[in-house]
């Protein structure tokens, strides 16, 4: 006979969970500049648009909490050579944080830092991450542009957003704490093509072309949004998955069907009969709860599928 396995720890399932009722809806305000170096346009138009709802589990929530320990932890290390980090921007007493497009792009810096041994008269941009074993010999093998691209990009919208013309990028292997640091020199060519591109993707009305028509591909099998992109699963129920509903260069959303601007509690609530994005849906809606209880779908084959309460 087989061993059984070993049970789950009440007290482990219990930490775990609390991490993950404590998570939100997993859905950021803008597109985030941490994200804007990934391949995929219609991957990043899903992801501001709310299209997948993101839910980590709890094991994965302790694990960016530690790299955000390991942040402050950084940051104490660079101090103690002497390094002037402001973590904090003085003027407001919160994070850096840079924008464009009226606010739905950005992303927050670790801090900045001046008195960095290899050029201690120059302000830099600090980018702090945290890496396994072989990701961690790889970014030492080949540095941080090629190993990590969207890491790089990120620090090149950062650069060229606060003015600043170079960047530490500081990471920390979490299986032997060593280290590694790199310096980048910004590229304002570089940088405005991927804001230029977040703006592409933040007002297309319709997602953009898929990276790859083969479910199978690599990059499509890992995506959090395969389901929606490659199958038949419908987008989450919000207003940023609506077709009437666009972003504003001032920052706001606005409602074309109701001509109204939209809070962002109306944004995440959603608006039951109006979410068709023909681009997504598996077949026609052809009714809808007033309310937004349920939408009925007509799918190519003729069934008929319904959305939301019985």
């Amino acid at each position: 006979m087989a061993p059984l396995p070993p049970l789950a720890s009440p007290t482990v399932q219990a930490i775990l969970a609390a991490y993950e009722a404590d998570a939100g809806d997993g859905w950021r305000e803008h597109l985030g500049a941490s994200v804007i170096g990934r391949e995929c346009d219609r991957a990043l138009w899903y992801e501001f648009r709310w299209i997948t709802r993101a839910a980590q589990g709890g094991r994965m929530l302790r694990l960016f909490e530690t790299g955000r320990l390991e942040e402050e932890r950084l940051v104490r290390n660079l101090r103690r050579i002497g390094v002037t980090v402001l973590d904090v921007d003085p003027d407001t007493g919160r994070q850096w944080h840079v924008q464009a497009h009226g606010g739905h792009f950005g992303g927050s810096l670790d801090g900045v830092g001046l008195g960095i041994p290899e050029a201690p008269g120059t302000w830099h941009v600090l980018e702090f991450k945290t890496h396994n074993a072989k990701s961690f010999a790889e970014l030492k093998q080949h540095g941080v542009r090629e190993a990590k691209p969207e890491h790089w990009a990120q620090m090149q919208v950062y650069m060229h957003l606060t003015g600043l013309t170079r960047a530490l990028y500081l990471a920390a292997c979490k299986d032997t704490d060593a280290l590694y640091a790199e310096r980048v020199r910004v590229d304002h060519q570089e940088a405005e093509r991927l804001i230029a591109r977040a703006g592409r993707i933040i007002f297309a009305v319709r997602p953009p072309a898929r990276i790859s028509d083969d479910p199978d591909w690599f990059q499509c099998r890992l995506c959090p949004h395969h389901e929606v992109c490659h199958g038949d699963r419908l987008p989450a129920r919000t207003c940023r998955s609506c077709l009437h509903v666009t972003p504003s260069q001032d920052g706001g959303w606005h409602c074309a069907h109701f001509e109204k601007r939209l809070s962002a509690e109306e944004q995440r609530a959603g608006c039951g009969a109006h979410l068709l994005i023909p681009d997504l849906i598996p077949g026609e809606q052809f009714d809808a709860d007033p309310e937004g209880a349920w939408i009925d779908y007509r799918k190519p084959d003729g069934t008929i599928w319904r959305d939301g309460a019985p």
